[in-house]
């Protein structure tokens, strides 16, 4: 990026750094799927070279962004046919207190769950196996009715791990490596540190003194939070989020993670989830990724998903930090200092056997426009005012919607005996030529006096 932006950049990590008194703190900025800018302050002490400062391969502990690889981990398995959101839990994992809630409730932390597993405090505890976490989760730890609330559970994701290592028959770490991060490149995101790494501090509220914080191996609520990591390897994952897949999930499921399944502010609505990812509205930016905390730690990662831009933040401290803040600022401060250019138009490849469904059609007397977008996608959007949404197509003739009012349903296209497009049945509605064509099916007829 531009010095200027360097500096900008910098300065903001800076002020951070000094202001909340944080041993370290590493930063990076992407966009379009690369590294674009990173800075570091403070200094870390790894055993290896005490009093030195951090770079792109320190590790720090990632805390709850080890939720979003989990749960990229059980969108794969959704993909392939072996589960759906809507399946209980007890179709995949019986026998427990809590089987009624949906896989597709546990991602988005409205199954009713506990928020954290009972027993220590498992953050500073070492784990249990599963079959002691299970056994401890009786049905006084269902809080909620599933369905009900936003209620952000730990153990959900705990929970979601053992459904992993289920159907994979291994565990899923096991699968995380095998599945995301080795096809990603990610080989320094590990459960515990490797090589260079900070280590986690409690910085005292009155003195500037520190006090080592433990990380201990949090067994089968590991999903919740375990993963340490690197500037670079999260910055590929902070691509991915923003839709540079690597072939490990396909974009139109990562855009389906980042759909708001629901809000935990109701009546503001700054801050949702959706199917393992946070969604958050900033200066009236989109952003979604994922914060994290551990004790000794903080991290976030998050993408703006109109401009491309993505942002994360490490730090190894247990509190102090506006973290998400921080890492909000970041993406505003290099949109601001370096706007994103348009990509410049060029002609693209299209089947030329959808030229003819493109064009003029109507909704009774409503006009809309069929066009050909990128990726082998339609878009059907009014003229004026009223219903737009994307498809992508499954079969001959055959779409289905991607967002607004028609996602996930089906068009069809009716065809004269030559071949030549008449109406467009999109979830009952049809879509003519003309204004309430006659030759079409339309729904209640067409009265045979015609307009006057």
């Amino acid at each position: 990026m531009l010095p200027s932006t360097d500096t900008a950049l910098l300065r903001r990590i800076a002020t951070e750094q000094s202001a909340n008194r944080v041993p370290s703190l590493v930063a990076a900025v992407v966009r379009d799927g690369e590294l674009v800018w990173s800075g570091a302050r403070g200094w870390v002490t790894d055993g290896e070279a005490p009093g030195s400062a951090p770079d792109n391969d320190t590790q720090y502990r990632l805390g709850s962004i080890t939720k979003s690889l989990v749960a990229a981990l059980v969108m794969r398995l959704r993909d392939e046919g072996r589960l759906h959101l809507n399946d209980p839990l007890d179709k995949h994992l019986p026998g427990t207190s809590f089987g009624s809630s949906t896989i597709g409730q546990l991602l988005s932390h409205t199954g009713g769950l506990t928020a954290e597993s009972p027993g220590s405090w498992w953050e500073r505890s070492p784990g249990s196996d599963w079959a002691a976490l299970e056994a401890s989760l009786t049905p006084e730890t269902i809080k909620n009715r599933p369905g009900s609330r936003f209620h952000y559970s730990n153990v959900g994701y705990g929970v979601l791990g053992e459904l992993i290592a289920r159907h994979r028959g291994m565990s899923w770490l096991d699968a995380l490596r095998q599945e995301v991060l080795t096809p990603l490149g990610m080989s320094r995101t590990t459960p515990h540190p490797e090589g260079r790494h900070a280590e986690g501090w409690a910085v005292h509220p009155f003195a500037d003194v520190l006090l080592p914080e433990p990380a201990p191996d949090a067994g089968a609520m590991a999903p919740a939070g375990q993963l340490w990591s690197t500037v670079n390897d999260l910055a590929r994952w902070t691509s991915f989020v923003g839709g540079h897949t690597g072939g490990v999930l396909n974009p139109d499921t990562v855009a389906e993670m980042h759909a708001v399944a629901t809000v935990d502010d109701a009546d503001a609505w700054t801050s949702g989830y959706g199917l393992g990812l946070q969604v958050v509205r900033y200066n009236g930016r989109r952003l979604a990724g994922h914060s994290g905390s551990m004790p000794g730690f903080l991290a976030c990662t998050l993408v703006d998903e109109n401009s491309s831009t993505g942002a994360l933040a490490l730090a190894n401290t247990t509190s102090g930090a506006a973290i998400m803040s921080l890492t909000m600022d970041l993406i505003r401060i290099a949109d601001e200092q370096e706007p994103k250019l348009p990509e410049q138009w060029r002609p693209a490849e299209v089947d030329k056997g959808l030229l003819t469904l493109t064009g003029l059609w109507h909704w009774g007397p409503t006009p809309y426009h069929l066009r050909l977008i990128p990726g082998g996608l339609l878009d059907l959007s009014p003229v004026g005012t009223g219903r737009a949404s994307r498809f992508r197509p499954t079969g001959e003739d055959e779409w289905v919607g991607l967002d607004g009012y028609y996602a996930g349903e089906t068009l069809r296209v009716g065809r004269a005996a030559d071949g030549t497009p008449t109406h467009l049945d999109l979830a009952t509605f049809i879509f003519t030529r003309t204004p309430y064509d006659p030759g079409a099916p339309i729904p209640g007829g067409v009265d045979e006096a015609g307009w006057r």
